[in-house]
């Protein structure tokens, strides 16, 4: 395979990715619209959406989405919302990532210290 293929392969392929995440965006619109015009204090339905919808939080929109659910279900479960903004973190934030890392890294070097 030449270059040319690969990089022909990869942007068909980042592509596909960009129209999934808009097709869920508009998929879980309509549940977390309803969702939240129907009052629901359900909690397994609730983080079953945010359990979908963060996976598809490299799109901007979904991420806006997820944002406005979280801030929904903070007022029925704060802390489980906040295992969900954890969960976006782990996942997305560059920042908390870069955070993480550092964190581990000093532990890593203080482990090696005791030795």
């Amino acid at each position: 395979m030449k270059l040319d293929d690969l990089v022909n392969s990869i942007s068909k392929l980042a592509e596909v990715h960009q129209n999934l995440g808009k097709q869920a965006f508009v998929a879980y619109k309509i549940e977390v619209e309803n969702l939240i015009r129907s009052k629901t204090t359900d909690q397994n339905q609730i983080e079953h959406l945010l359990d979908g919808m963060v996976s598809f939080c490299f799109d901007k929109d979904m991420l806006q989405l997820y944002k406005q659910l979280c801030r929904y279900f903070y007022a029925i479960n704060p802390a489980a919302t906040v295992y969900h903004v954890y969960a976006y973190r782990d996942m997305w934030d560059e920042k908390h990532l870069a955070k993480v890392d550092k964190r581990n890294t000093l532990l890593q070097y203080i482990r090696r210290r005791k030795r």
